[in-house]
């Protein structure tokens, strides 16, 4: 039997850019003090029609294109979000409906903050190796919100990336381990708005822990050392949490910085360690060995043990590029930014 892993892989981020300088003015904040702290330049808004569907829809067509198969032959798609555009109706079944997997397809909308979209990933993964499905879709994606003058106004943005999980994989899925605990770290209840986050909290007991957890379990579950990987993706809920996070690993932050886009298009939650490794595959070799680990709040992490094969030289330029998305931009004020994001409330 073929090893499994992943067969096809595609991103996609909005146009639209409003720069930290842009928000800091409107708050009196200083611009310089905060891009250095969460060393994130700009980020990308949704325009009024982008929403967690829209955004899954194009990175599936991506991810196809790449796996050069038809939507029809997916046996199941799952979305992870935390901005699923309906409170009661899967965002699933559109964008089946839109790739064309409907109607022989398992579908389900995940929920795990940050981590819902390696969560899918695992998921898709069980299924083709045990032989429930010939290939699986799991996909990250979020128009992630920020209660105006909060911090992470500075940060919350948009984007996603969907993977095709099958055989003959252009990178394979060698091992993936799982580390959880109950941290309420950040929330958001039944209708509200805005979520709510334990500030300085977030970090120590709940991010770093649960990360490094997971990436320390699974060195622990393969025997491999962090020495092993060449390339590494990490959840980046900003630049600095994930560059301190690979110190505290004795990870070299050169194995890091290829898939550190969040510097330029902000923090997109359940997409943004799937876009991490969308853009470590636009560049990877094969034969080189990708360490991705997300984080959730609430508490978890996944890890993953990858190793890039050749396939990925057929099949990389059959899609749009990670990095094409992110230089296709167009700036926007802050009265632009709140209309699109529907931030006055009448």
């Amino acid at each position: 039997m073929q090893p499994v892993g992943i067969v096809g892989y595609g991103a996609y981020v909005p146009r639209f850019r409003i720069k930290v300088e842009e928000i800091a003015k409107v708050w009196n904040g200083n611009a310089q003090a905060i891009k250095d702290g969460l060393l994130v330049d700009e980020k990308s808004v949704p325009d009024d029609d982008e929403d967690t569907v829209t955004i899954s829809v194009e990175a599936a067509r991506n991810a196809l294109a790449r796996a050069g198969i038809p939507g029809s032959q997916i046996g199941a798609l799952y979305i992870g979000s935390e901005s699923h555009p309906y409170a009661v109706k899967p965002s699933g079944t559109i964008v089946a409906e839109a790739i064309g997997a409907v109607p022989d397809v398992m579908v389900a909308d995940f929920e795990f903050a940050c981590k819902a979209g390696t969560a899918a990933m695992q998921v898709c993964s069980a299924l083709v190796r045990a032989g429930d499905v010939e290939y699986g879709m799991a996909i990250g994606a979020d128009t992630s919100q920020g209660r105006p003058g909060d911090a992470l106004e500075y940060t919350a943005s948009a984007g996603g990336a969907a993977f095709v999980i099958g055989r003959d994989p252009l990178a394979t899925i060698d091992a993936t381990y799982s580390y959880t605990t109950d941290t309420p770290d950040f929330w958001r209840r039944e209708g509200e708005d805005f979520p709510r986050h334990g500030s300085r909290f977030t970090g120590e007991p709940a991010y770093f822990k649960h990360l490094t957890g997971a990436a320390n379990g699974l060195m622990k579950k393969t025997g491999m050392k962090f020495s092993d990987f060449d390339l590494v993706a990490f959840h980046t809920p900003n630049g600095k949490f994930p560059l301190r996070a690979a110190r505290m690993l004795g990870i070299g932050k050169e194995k890091l910085m290829p898939g550190l886009v969040v510097m330029k298009i902000g923090n997109t939650y359940s997409g943004a360690s799937l876009l991490a490794l969308a853009a470590l595959l636009d560049v990877a070799k094969p034969g080189q060995k990708i360490l991705l680990t997300s984080y959730g709040s609430g508490a978890g992490g996944d890890a993953f043990a990858l190793t890039v094969t050749d396939k990925i030289l057929e099949r990389r330029d059959r899609a749009k590029k990670t990095a094409d998305y992110i230089a296709k931009k167009e700036y926007i004020d802050y009265g632009t930014y709140v209309k699109l994001r529907k931030k006055l409330k009448g």
